[in-house]
């Protein structure tokens, strides 16, 4: 019956725990070193004396480094306890599978924390080793190891880390992952290294397997996580790749560690019982034989236990929140336990009578929860910090770019004020709507020269710092047009007209017209320069105006005027001067002036090399004028002349006048300095003409002083030379104007009486007048006489 015994729990054993017949060690290859391996600083730093926590045993490692910042390890009674570790070597032994490792230089996913080997842990960094690891740290398998991962062979040096805990949230969790040196040649086909967290309560219960891949995917092992293995040589066997995914790569060249291979980060979840204390394990160990090593990496301070805050939905809040409109917020604590004391705090101070699990919050600040555990001093405490303020007001709207040689870029700066004008708005412009989304930092950055495309749609966040709104700019880009402008015509004579054709453009701006189209007439009375700029079908408006000016040359006039003449006389025609001028009379004379003696209707064209005129002239004949009086006064030797200067054809005409047979002329119908006694020929014409009407003009002296005596001396005042005349009349006044004596034909002769009756010694006046017989000129004549009677 012994024997029995023993034979089944050899067999039990070998078949579930050990798998003895598969332990067989291997030859361990030298490794190929990279030159990038051999730099200095390529590895991680494992126990490097160089870290405080390089000194630390299990327990500080895990209170210090592992745990979450929310563990509040100033309690008198920390919530972790019974810290352990299996082979629970000496922190100064040399040969311990456990310790502290820092990414140092490297690029390694996880800043620090702890690292657990299957051989000696500081062979996992620090510098490269040029072969196997293959150390034996001297421990066996692990039963519950073995159950959770199932491998293909027995498990060996196994290394545990455990310790007790009390959780404030429904939720613990951790990030970690798994490198190994059976990652080469087909090991990962067969050599099942392998990880798990197990975590059971304290109290009793089996223990749950939670380092565990997404969606039922099995274990966190060698065997469970490669990609396609190929058979290089007989001897090496292949397998399909399982849960590549997770696999972050092989160590081919500076990849900080002394493993050949490692996965992507992994995250391990447990649900659990706030309050309640639970027991875990972590468990590591070889599989079939010690020849390579495996590790897990354990992120320092991702291990939280602690309380959350999460919203009404049950989601975790992120440590900022925004809060933007004046809106509310509803706050919960991860546990709702009725046992539990609750107290929530606004900036520091405490919130009055907030001691639910459940608050609502609407003014931005700092809002902490505290969760304290009946029998329990540590306290489960959680932060989110509030922001607020309102969404800046913003808008869709488009930029439209116009493209020239030295300008095919956007300037996305300028067109901020179109999206919002709300003072302090700040702006990050996105490619992708999923990136806008996320408000991630893929947004452009150089914004002052995007090359964006026509019709690309970009996606803005308008922000304050904390509250948003996204709105689209749709870009438009096309070439600037360039301008042309062509007339009718260059010069103009004034009152012409002139049509404008624009070119290059879609439409038009014109800055001497209304309207957009490319054809515009106007008309011209003096010189004018004009624009037009060309718009694209999108609005892009030429850089420069197209000109042109348009010269309105002078208006031509000529002197040419209607004109009298008498038969005999020669007029000459005057078309004037001018710059460039060029003449065509009527007559087929070409010159400025003509010459003619001939009554009729003269028109020249005057052609001043731009604009044609015609001007025309009448010559038509001319009426004499005639004197129709003259007043001689013998006194002052004048005489003035009256003349009648018939209107003709509408043309009226200046008289010049002459007393010397038509030899020189005047304007002024008075002559003086006439002599005494002397016969004259008096003219009148039309100046300019050979129209003369004259006549004979008898200056009569008369003596001033008579002395009736008798003496056949100025005796009388005798008029009868002048009784021939026509009209003849004259009176002799006294001072007083009293008529003394009236002049006929029949009594042309006054002796000094009046009645027979002599008048008195005295200053008399006389006036006479009359007519020529054939002129009909009236002559006109009044003086003083001197009467003396003794």
């Amino acid at each position: 019956m012994k024997v029995y015994t023993l034979w089944l729990f050899i067999l039990l054993a070998s078949s579930h725990f050990f798998h003895s017949q598969d332990i067989k060690p291997r030859d361990p290859q030298k490794k190929k070193l990279s030159s990038l391996s051999l730099k200095a600083g390529a590895f991680i730093d494992v126990n490097d004396a160089g870290y405080n926590e390089s000194g630390f045993d299990i327990t500080q490692l895990v209170r210090d480094v592992l745990l979450s910042p929310s563990v509040n390890n100033s309690c008198g009674t920390p919530n972790v306890f019974n810290v352990q570790i299996s082979p629970n070597t000496a922190v100064a032994d040399s040969t311990r599978a456990w310790g502290y490792f820092h990414r140092a230089a490297t690029a390694f996913p996880f800043k620090d924390g702890i690292v657990l080997s299957t051989g000696y842990v500081k062979k996992a960094g620090n510098s490269a080793i040029n072969n196997h690891l293959h150390d034996d740290i001297g421990s066996g398998s692990d039963p519950d190891l073995f159950t959770a991962t199932n491998p293909q062979r027995g498990l060996i040096n196994a290394v545990v880390l455990e310790f007790d805990f009390i959780p404030y949230s429904t939720q613990v969790k951790f990030n970690y992952l798994l490198a190994s040196e059976e990652y080469v040649g087909d090991y990962p086909c067969s050599y099942s290294d392998a990880f798990a967290l197990l975590i059971k309560p304290a109290a009793g219960g089996p223990y749950v397997n939670v380092a565990v891949l997404p969606g039922g995917a099995g274990p966190v092992s060698v065997t469970n996580i490669h990609p396609e293995i190929t058979a290089v040589t007989i001897s090496q066997g292949a397998c399909s790749a399982i849960n590549q995914q997770y696999f972050a790569g092989y160590n081919t060249a500076n990849i900080e560690t002394n493993f050949n291979g490692r996965t992507v980060p992994l995250t391990a979840i447990a649900s659990v019982v706030p309050g309640q204390v639970y027991h875990f394990k972590m468990a590591l160990a070889d599989s079939g034989d010690t020849s390579y090593d495996t590790a897990v990496f354990l992120d320092g301070r991702s291990f939280d236990i602690g309380a959350q805050i999460l919203d009404q939905f049950g989601n975790v809040l992120p440590p900022d929140l925004n809060i933007c409109d004046q809106s509310s917020q509803v706050l919960q604590a991860s546990v709702n336990d009725p046992n539990f004391a609750y107290q929530w705090y606004h900036n520091n101070a405490p919130i009055p009578n907030a001691t639910t699990n459940t608050i609502t919050a609407t003014d931005p600040g700092t809002y902490t929860i505290e969760v304290t555990v009946p029998g329990n001093p540590c306290k489960g405490k959680a932060t989110v910090q509030i922001h607020g303020g309102i969404t800046p007001v913003a808008h869709d709207t488009t930029l439209l770019l116009c493209t020239t040689p030295d300008r095919t870029t956007f300037d996305l700066s300028t067109i901020t004020s179109a999206i919002s004008q709300t003072p302090g708005a700040i702006f990050r412009f996105y490619e992708n709507q999923a990136d806008a989304i996320a408000q991630n930092n893929n947004n452009i950055q150089n914004i002052l020269d995007y090359n964006g495309n026509d019709g690309q749609i970009l996606y803005v966040v308008v922000s304050n710092g904390f509250c948003y709104k996204t709105v689209q700019l749709t870009l438009q880009k096309e070439a600037t047009p360039t301008a042309r402008i062509k007339a009718s015509k260059i010069k103009i004579c004034p009152g012409e007209s002139v049509t404008f054709t624009a070119e290059g453009g879609y439409s038009y701006l014109w800055n001497n017209f209304t309207g957009t189209g490319n054809i515009q007439t106007v008309t011209l009375y003096q010189t004018t320069t004009f624009t037009v700029y060309a718009l694209g079908p999108k609005g892009c408006k030429s850089v420069n105006p197209a000109t042109i000016r348009i010269e309105v040359v002078p208006a031509i006039s000529s002197p040419l005027k209607d004109i009298e003449m008498c038969i005999g006389d020669k007029v000459t025609l005057d078309a004037g001067e001018g710059e460039g001028f060029k003449f065509l009379w009527s007559t087929g004379a070409t010159t400025q002036k003509i010459e003619t003696d001939q009554w009729g209707i003269y028109s020249v064209e005057i052609d001043n090399g731009v604009c044609k005129k015609v001007f025309q002239a009448k010559v038509m004949g001319a009426v004499i004028p005639f004197i129709t009086a003259l007043d001689y006064d013998g006194m002052k030797k004048t005489i003035t002349v009256t003349a009648q200067n018939p209107v003709m054809n509408m043309i009226s005409a200046t008289l010049e006048y002459s007393i010397d047979q038509g030899i020189s002329w005047q304007t002024s119908n008075i002559f003086t300095n006439l002599s005494d006694n002397t016969n004259y020929v008096v003219s009148v014409r039309r100046a300019g003409t050979h129209c003369m009407g004259s006549l004979d003009f008898f200056t009569l002296q008369i003596n001033n002083v008579i002395t009736p005596n008798s003496d056949g001396i100025n005796d009388v005042l005798n008029l009868s030379s002048l009784v021939n005349f026509t009209d003849f009349t004259g009176s002799v006044y006294d001072r007083y104007g009293t008529e003394m004596f009236r002049f006929s034909k029949e009594r042309p002769v006054w002796d000094g009486t009046i009645s027979g009756r002599k008048l008195p010694t005295a200053t008399y006046w006389y006036q006479f007048s009359f007519k020529y017989p054939k002129s009909k000129t009236k002559i006109k004549r009044s003086g003083w006489i001197l009467l003396k009677n003794r």
